[in-house]
């Protein structure tokens, strides 16, 4: 069973910021030689929750992929990188994840290996909470256009009260961008995404307009969690921490 490790770093004003800038070139050396690690992402993100094209040079985040949980955990704490990022940091999440769905390509493959949730009567129809992640590579010529529908998603999104934990985050400014996010069921999550809307608004005017030259949607059952975001593990609110 594949696992993905998606870990967000916090860094305080001053010359922690200046490193995790600097360790967006520089990581990428000791992430290579990281044992067990698969694809793997550096990722800055942009003010507020991310959603703006404004670079926010506080929070950077490392996305991985792993053979099992045990080595994701290991390996995202005690390997040489991780370990320099949770020095500098003043505060640090991870949560642990398993792909249960996926189509699209991210740089010219797919990352991820699906396994998906196969309901039971023993089991139940329980299937949340559910982590949802896209990633799009935009079209030069249509970036404006992106970015000025944006602001009108991220008030939605920041409203909706089932939407338990989100961010956006990216590997260049302005034409890479990643959206994560993490709902109660895949119900919840269905809403959201199809309801009439600046979303749904959105999503049509980028089929219709060819906005994107790659795409990748991902849904994630989630594992676990270490450490906290804002004081807390996003994840407290469904008994999933571990």
């Amino acid at each position: 069973m594949q696992v993905v490790s998606l870990s967000f770093f916090h860094f305080p004003k001053g010359t922690s910021r200046l490193w995790a800038f600097a360790m967006m070139g520089v990581a990428r050396r000791g992430l290579r030689r990281t044992v067990g690690i698969g694809f793997w992402k550096l990722c800055g993100s942009g003010t507020g929750e991310g959603f703006t094209p404004v670079p926010n040079t506080g929070v950077y985040a490392i996305l991985a992929t792993w053979p099992d949980l045990d080595t994701a955990r290991h390996q995202t704490d005690a390997t040489p990188v991780f370990r320099a990022y949770h020095a500098r940091a003043d505060e640090s999440w991870t949560v642990f994840l398993t792909p249960i769905s996926v189509r699209g390509a991210w740089s010219g493959h797919n990352p991820f290996s699906a396994t998906p949730i196969v309901s039971s009567p023993e089991s139940g129809a329980k299937s949340g909470p559910i982590a949802a992640l896209t990633r799009a590579t935009v079209r030069p010529a249509r970036a404006i256009r992106f970015w000025q529908r944006v602001p009108d998603i991220s008030a939605m999104i920041s409203q909706n009260p089932d939407a338990l934990f989100k961010i956006g985050i990216g590997e260049v400014p302005l034409l890479h961008q990643i959206t994560f996010s993490i709902w109660p069921d895949t119900s919840s999550m269905a809403r959201f995404a199809r309801e009439s809307g600046p979303h749904a608004s959105a999503i049509r005017a980028v089929r219709d307009g060819d906005w994107f030259r790659e795409e990748l949607y991902a849904r994630f059952r989630i594992l676990g969690d270490r450490g906290t975001w804002m004081g807390r593990s996003p994840l407290n609110a469904f008994g999933t921490t571990s």
